[in-house]
This record gives C-alpha cells, structure tokens and sequence, in this order.
C-alpha cells in the first residue's frame, strides 16, 4: 500500500524515496529515462532464443504493481514500458495502462508478441491511453525456433492499422529465420504505415552473434531504414563491423529493469549479476549506478540501455576505458 510518495510497511513505517522537491538537478543528472516493469512472467510462446518467460507464473497482482509504478515515478522516471512475459495476459492490462497515465508518465508503452490482439483490445487499449506498442516479428513462416512471424500476426497488425490509435512500432529480427525475411518484415511494416526498426538476437548474456549473411541483409535494412533517436547513435553497426562498441553503461540509473519479484536490475540478461529492491531504491542508488562500470559494456546488444545512456556519454564513469 502506498502514501505520499514513499510506501508505507506492515510497522507502520515508511520507506524513503526521491521526493517530488528533492532538486531538479538529480532528477534531470540520473533519473530513469525509461523502466521496463514485467507484469507477468508467463508467455504463450516458446521462442528458442528466449530467456525472459515461462509457461506458469501468475499476474503479478494489480495492487504490487501499482505500487512499484508510484515508486518508480517517485524516483523521477520519465518513461514506463509494461513487458513480460507476454503483458497481453494479464487480466488488469488496461487498467494498468490508466495508472501509468494517471501517474503522469512522460511516455507509456508496453511490449507485446501481438497474438492476442483483436479489435477490443485494442479500443481498450486506446481507451486507456497507451501510448506506444512494440513488437518484433523474427520472420515470414513458423520454424524450430520461433511462431512469431508475419504468417500468424498478419491479421493482428492488420487489426492495429485499422484500430489503434497509439504508435505501433514493428521490428524486424535477423537471427531466428532466414535473414532476407527480416527484411520482407521491414518492408512489410513500412507499408502499414507503422514505425519500422531492424533488432539483431543476442544471446541468453545479451552477446551478438552474426553470419555473414546476416550481417549483409542487416547493412541493407539500415540503409533504408528511417532512424528514430533510438538508432541516434551507430553502435550496431561497429558491432557488426568491430565486434564491440564500448559505451558508458547507465544502467540501474538512467534505465531501470524491474523484474517480476520487484528487483532492479541493469537489464534482463543481467538478472543473476546484480539485483536490489525497487521499493528500497533511492537517489542515492541512482547516482551510485550512473557512475558504476559494467563489464558487459562493449558487445552489449540491448538497444534500450543503449538509448537510455546516449545522452550522458560525456560524463565520466568509474573503470571506464574506450
């Protein structure tokens, strides 16, 4: 349960957090730009590559997750994303969506595989105000390793073109099917009037991994892609090119990662090197991490802790080297 900005325990007592009036300085030094929260652990698909689901979990219940949302804005977070698992299933979507917006989040979107979303959904998802969906299609026809191709969503996005009325973004990912498809995914996205991007799989460390061929249909997409301030920086392509792209990781500061258990960690790959309790989370956490080096710098492929941390790339960091 919550009051005012900080969350109230069984003693009565009250936690700290980043009060409204604490300065506009540590706000603006190392607030979140972006916190991905998991509202739910389980997905529908098995995608081989994937690391971030299993079959079992619950809904996180709408009462936990709205207080980590409250904390997270006391924090000073800009932007929210609602991921999983796959976020579509769970019951409170929508009103979890109304919370952000109520909660005044600079930007609200989520991350979806898309294959539960039909018509009412989606008004419902209007309705409560989101403002940006992301999804990834790994390709044209089911394989071994993924269903999450343009075979099965081809209604859906048709469905998002013809209802939704927040941005949809559609990738194309080059390394669960033949790489030319990524490319027929991206052209297919383009001409729906959707916001199209190119994602490379990494591995269960967030490694790249790349063919030649791969690497030949990822340069093409690039150069005809659109670039959003997401791709402001070049870095896929000296890790296409160099095989790494080191860069001042701000992660557990500027780019939050609240898993299902309510932990803050640098990023979904990273869950078993280092954790806290975002409830216990503070200024003085933020600061700590933005200066904190990270190891997995230079071949990391995670585009949103790569974003997140552009901007603060002229500030020092702890054990950095270039």
């Amino acid at each position: 349960m919550t009051k005012g900005n900080g969350s109230v325990l069984a003693n009565g007592s009250q936690r700290s957090a980043c009060k409204p009036g604490a300065g506009i300085f540590s706000r603006l030094g190392y607030s979140p730009f972006l916190a991905q929260m998991v509202i739910i652990r389980r997905c529908n698909l098995s995608c081989g590559y994937c690391s971030e689901y299993d079959k079992v979990s619950d809904p996180i219940p709408f009462e936990v997750l709205e207080e980590r949302l409250r904390k997270l804005k006391s924090l000073g977070t800009f932007g929210i994303s609602l991921t999983g698992g796959e976020p579509t299933l769970h019951p409170d979507l929508p009103r979890l969506i109304r919370e952000c917006r109520k909660l005044r989040f600079f930007r609200t979107g989520m991350i979806s595989n898309g294959f539960f979303l039909k018509p009412a959904l989606i008004e419902a998802l209007n309705e409560a105000g989101l403002q940006e969906m992301q999804i990834s299609i790994d390709g044209l026809h089911p394989n071994d390793t993924t269903q999450k191709v343009l075979d099965n969503l081809k209604k859906r996005l048709e469905w998002l073109r013809d209802y939704a009325r927040f941005q949809v973004v559609v990738s194309g990912v080059i390394g669960a099917a033949p790489p030319e498809e990524a490319e027929e995914v991206v052209t297919f996205a383009s001409k729906m009037g959707f916001t199209p991007r190119v994602l490379l799989i990494h591995d269960s460390n967030g490694q790249l991994k790349l063919s030649r061929a791969e690497v030949q249909v990822f340069e093409r997409i690039v150069k005809k892609t659109p670039k959003t301030w997401k791709e402001f920086s070049d870095y896929r392509n000296r890790l296409v090119r160099d095989g790494s792209a080191p860069f001042k990781c701000r992660a557990g500061s500027r780019y939050l990662y609240v898993d299902e258990y309510g932990k803050v960690n640098w990023c979904s790959q990273t869950r078993n090197v280092w954790s806290k309790s975002l409830l216990d989370y503070t200024a003085a956490d933020l600061r700590e991490q933005f200066y904190r080096y990270k190891p997995c710098h230079a071949t990391c492929t995670l585009g949103c802790a790569r974003s997140a941390s552009q901007l603060d790339n002229w500030r020092s960091q702890s054990g950095f080297s270039s």
